[in-house]
């Protein structure tokens, strides 16, 4: 079978990007090990995305927010950086950003499900679904993914969407950069007496990081709380009853009585940045890029760019007459996202390693920072900026909602 692009992986990432490149003329195949009928009703896997003012407009002109019923977008209006017993810490608020709220919050299954329904519309998108890649090879003369059915689908251009640990990556001759933080994360909705004001905590306290995410109803939130695996396994052995008197006291009943949800959720924290994005006729995007710690809730929002990115490239090259893998555009495309996500992802590592650390010199430089950013307006001016600057994307996407209509009209 042959196609222009095939699309290793139906994650959010791989999604978005056959529904970005949709009117271009191009044939497409959609690569997932997981069943169609998975893809159309995602399990809930437990997590909250933070979606930023940026994301939110690529959301829209690729029709996914329009998709999303009005329970499960939940307003994020201001954000709270704590450290250990501190009863007020570093307030980021919409108001000193001059915007109405910071962001949203959605759950990755609600975005799944809304960018699987987009693509499905789709006639130029062949879905192959509950298969596994068993093979890939590009070269000069064109790029194969052998399945493990025995299919061989032949493609001009791969493009790998697979988690963090893709293994397509692995396939091409793509080196990782993997560094696992040996921390282990729960998430799990939990009701609350208390409201949460639509303010998000991170909450860096010694031996654990909690965060609360604020949802749609007041006295509900996605609760995140991270601890060494051996500590994790504890939690985990606990009844519903054990583990909301737990949660209370973790949170030293500041939300008051807590009450479990929605499932136990369990992820391993490991970073990963591939050392290349792009190859001989092979491209990177998602996680499979970039794996970033959720710390900085960036994960989601550097997946839906670079895939923009990559499909602004792309939708160029077809309306210029260029080959889709043209090596230039492929690394300008490596250039332009390495650029937007490399000092975040550097950053991320070492605020993850200091607001983690319980040492005593580590515990007085946090307090030191926390302080030092509530008094410097400029610096929560700089991190708001890059949550709520929505008047216009990147550089590399501006051309992208007008290509893809260009490339559309008959």
């Amino acid at each position: 079978m042959s196609f222009d692009i095939v699309i290793i992986g139906a994650g959010p990432a791989g999604l978005c990007f056959a529904r970005s490149l949709a009117g271009s003329g191009l044939r497409i195949a959609l690569v997932e090990q997981q069943p169609e009928e998975a893809l159309a009703a995602p399990a809930d896997d437990g997590r909250e995305i933070a979606i930023t003012h940026q994301s939110q407009r690529l959301m829209r002109e690729l029709g996914l927010w329009q998709r999303l019923h009005d329970n499960e977008i939940g307003t994020l209006r201001d954000a709270m950086v704590l450290d250990g017993d501190d009863r007020g810490g570093l307030l980021f608020r919409h108001d000193e950003a001059g915007a109405p709220q910071l962001g949203w919050l959605l759950s990755n299954r609600a975005i799944r499900r809304a960018a699987y329904a987009a693509v499905k519309e789709l006639p130029e998108v062949e879905r192959i679904t509950g298969v596994q890649v068993s093979h890939v090879h590009t070269g000069s003369d064109g790029a194969t993914v052998e399945l493990d059915t025995g299919d061989v689908l032949h493609a001009q251009l791969v493009v790998a969407a697979d988690s963090r640990f893709s293994q397509a990556r692995r396939a091409a001759g793509i080196a990782a950069d993997m560094h696992d933080f040996g921390k282990t994360m729960l998430v799990l909705r939990m009701r609350h007496e208390v409201p949460h004001d639509q303010v998000a905590w991170e909450w860096f306290g010694t031996g654990q990081t909690l965060a609360l995410l604020p949802l749609h109803d007041p006295h509900t939130s996605s609760v995140v709380l991270t601890l060494p695996p051996q500590a994790m396994q504890a939690q985990l052995a606990m009844d519903d009853a054990a583990l909301e008197a737990a949660m209370a006291a973790r949170f030293q009943h500041r939300l008051g009585a807590m009450q479990v949800a929605g499932p136990r959720c369990c992820y391993p924290l490991v970073g990963v940045y591939a050392r290349h994005f792009v190859a001989e006729r092979f491209a990177l995007i998602g996680d499979a890029a970039v794996g970033m710690h959720p710390v900085t809730a960036h994960g989601f929002n550097f997946g839906l760019l670079g895939q923009a990115t990559l499909a602004c490239e792309v939708l160029a090259a077809v309306a210029a007459g260029q080959p889709i893998h043209d090596r230039q555009r492929l690394r300008r495309y490596e250039r332009q996202h390495r650029l937007a996500t490399r000092p975040l992802y550097l950053a991320t590592r070492i605020l993850a390693g200091l607001y983690t650390d319980d040492r005593r010199p580590a515990r007085l430089l946090r307090k030191l920072a926390l302080h030092t950013g509530t008094r410097l307006a400029p610096f929560r001016k700089a991190v708001l900026a890059g949550l709520t600057a929505s008047g216009g994307a990147p550089v590399a996407t501006r051309p992208f909602h007008r290509l893809r209509h260009k490339l559309a009209r008959p």
